[in-house]
């Protein structure tokens, strides 16, 4: 009852009422979008051709929300967008430029915002010329027009023109949707989006699975998967909470007659700083082979085509990427050396070790080792769970990397939710005693 008392909760906050309502508009008109096809395509084909697909293709269709089986306007998804902002992190290592308007506070953020997502449009325009090219030649594949049917009905420029237009549109109408959503709405809308796409299918992929083993369903193997989805779901929600807490002590300082200082805090850093970005990073990296495919680039081709079979290799590029990107994403959004000097303009020092550079360095240390074990269950709850579906034939949607987005967005929305209910004077959702997911007691 204490946790149906905290759900009741939200809808005495205007504010958040109004935000949680905004957010599930923009992911109804996201979803009616989906549903929209490409003007001069056979749809029911496409469904043929990506039905059942792991790999690349499983990916792409699973982070579109089933939009790419549809061929729908939106079947480039928000992954333009996420691979812009990839290319802003790597500028951000080579280019002073972009450093200098990181320091720059609101305006600099801005700026590199608005540079996003002119990356974003450019990017969305080459991979909608891909797709059109990639269509096309599913006609006389194997896959396409010596199985199913044609999936382009009138192939040549005309088409190519108009799903270059279409999908960069639709790319461009998902992108502010997301900005939208993060502005106005609860919680990041980029991951809501993309929450919204892995979930979406779900009710689908278990109809499938059971239309395939009808007669055939064994109460034994779904025992055993149910058992391996709670388990990586509580590795999740463990390994998301998880953190490492530096005690920080303030010196004491008077001014005038009155003493501050002479308390103690706490840094806390997260055991997963990169939280569900390193999979969102490396599925958005691993499509970009199947674009330079359909440009006829030597190489990317067969490159492309080892990577959508979905095995040992792309699984190991996959983890290998994740792995990547968490220290990559850690190492560009904390810096340790900007914490040590603003813990010394605070007059506060952790316990044994010196200002400054040794503060840094001591930081620094931690939080390696840290994101040594943050980055491992990336690879591991990614990887782990997609291999054990694919030997039991389970749907895409169930792998490891639905599993970490899915959990992390809702563990961050959640956390919004809460901190609006709590700075109202409400109590959190986990009900009146416990204040916070974390289960500390309030005093």
């Amino acid at each position: 009852m204490a946790a149906f008392s905290g759900f009741s909760n939200i809808g005495k906050v205007p504010e958040l009422r109004r935000r949680i309502a905004f957010t599930l508009v923009v992911l109804a008109i996201y979803r009616l979008g989906v549903f929209v096809t490409i003007p001069g395509v056979d749809r029911s084909v496409m469904q043929n051709i990506v039905k059942g697909q792991g790999g690349l293709l499983g990916l792409f269709n699973l982070f579109s929300g089933g939009a790419l089986a549809n061929l729908s306007i939106l079947a480039l998804g928000i992954m333009p967008y996420v691979s812009a902002s990839i290319i802003m992190q790597l500028a951000g290592l080579i280019s002073k430029q972009v450093e200098e308007l990181r320091k720059e506070g609101e305006a600099g953020r801005r700026k590199l915002e608005q540079y996003t997502r002119y990356g974003a449009i450019v990017l969305s325009i080459l991979q909608s010329a891909g797709v059109a090219l990639s269509l096309e030649h599913m006609n006389n594949s194997d896959i396409g027009g010596g199985r199913f049917g044609d999936v382009v009905i009138n192939a040549g420029w005309g088409f190519r023109l108009m799903t270059v237009v279409t999908l960069t549109t639709g790319s461009g109408l998902l992108m502010w949707l997301g900005e939208q959503a993060t502005e106005r709405g609860i919680g990041n809308g980029t991951s809501m989006i993309i929450l919204a796409s892995i979930v979406s299918g779900i009710p689908r992929a278990i109809q499938n699975y059971y239309s395939s083993h009808t007669g055939d369903l064994q109460p034994l193997t779904i025992a055993v998967l149910l058992g391996v989805l709670l388990v990586s779901i509580s590795m999740v929600v463990f390994f998301e909470r998880a953190q490492r807490e530096i005690p920080i002590q303030y010196s004491r300082r008077q001014v005038g007659r009155r003493v501050y200082g002479g308390q103690t805090a706490h840094l806390p850093l997260k055991v997963n700083m990169a939280s569900m970005i390193p999979p969102i990073f490396a599925s958005s990296l691993l499509m970009f082979p199947a674009t330079l495919a359909s440009f006829n680039i030597p190489g990317m081709s067969v490159f492309s085509s080892l990577l959508n079979r979905g095995d040992w290799l792309f699984h190991t590029l996959f983890a290998a990427l994740s792995i990547f990107f968490s220290f990559f994403y850690t190492a560009v959004t904390f810096q340790p050396i900007d914490v040590a000097d603003n813990l010394k303009k605070q007059q506060a020092n952790i316990p044994g070790i010196r200002p400054g550079r040794q503060t840094a360095e001591y930081i620094d240390r931690v939080l390696t080792r840290l994101t040594v074990g943050g980055a491992v269950y990336v690879a591991t709850i990614c990887v782990v769970p997609a291999v054990i579906a694919n030997s039991f034939n389970i749907p895409f949607q169930f792998g490891g990397t639905s599993l970490i987005i899915v959990v992390g967005v809702a563990l961050e929305t959640v956390n919004q939710i809460e901190a609006h209910l709590i700075t109202r004077s409400y109590e959190g959702l986990t009900g009146p005693r416990v204040t916070r997911l974390s289960g500390r007691r309030s005093t």
